[in-house]
């Protein structure tokens, strides 16, 4: 995918994200399948792996060479202080949209040069721009189906 395709699919992935999460009523937040996550759990996590690109691109554009830092994203979802079962989403969605924005000012400025920039991830070796940029588009699109689906 060229760049400029790239970024439309990056675009596109936040409406997607934003749109799924629109369509939930208040009584479908807290709902779960099994042993999977509630929407409200989803939308906190999808904000704080937001959070987390956001440092990670920033990062990989300035100090190439870099460790990017994993996370353990289940234990977040599952720590009480987080509050993923039970705080307001309003924040979160914030979050995403603001980090979404910013980051997507940030692509835009992109050289073809910088999209090889990488770095080393803790979990999963070589992590360059344009990885960084594959597993964002995805990300929130995977998500957007989970809440339209209601797994």
């Amino acid at each position: 995918m060229d760049h400029t395709a790239a970024i439309a699919a990056y675009q596109a992935a936040t409406e997607e994200f934003l749109s799924a999460v629109k369509k939930l009523s208040a009584d479908d937040m807290d709902r779960t399948e099994g042993d999977g996550w509630s929407p409200r759990q989803v939308i906190h996590h999808v904000a704080d792996s937001e959070a987390q690109s956001y440092a990670r691109l920033r990062r990989l554009i300035v100090e190439p060479g870099t460790q990017i830092q994993g996370y353990d994203e289940g234990a977040w979802g599952e720590h009480s202080t987080l509050g993923y079962r039970e705080l307001p989403i309003e924040i979160s969605l914030n979050v995403f949209s603001a980090v979404r924005a910013s980051s997507l000012e940030i692509l835009k400025r992109l050289t073809p040069e910088q999209l090889n920039n990488s770095g080393v991830h803790s979990e999963s070796g070589e992590y360059s721009i344009n990885t960084w940029l594959a597993i964002y588009i995805k990300h929130p699109s995977e998500h957007a189906e989970q809440l339209a689906s209601g797994k």
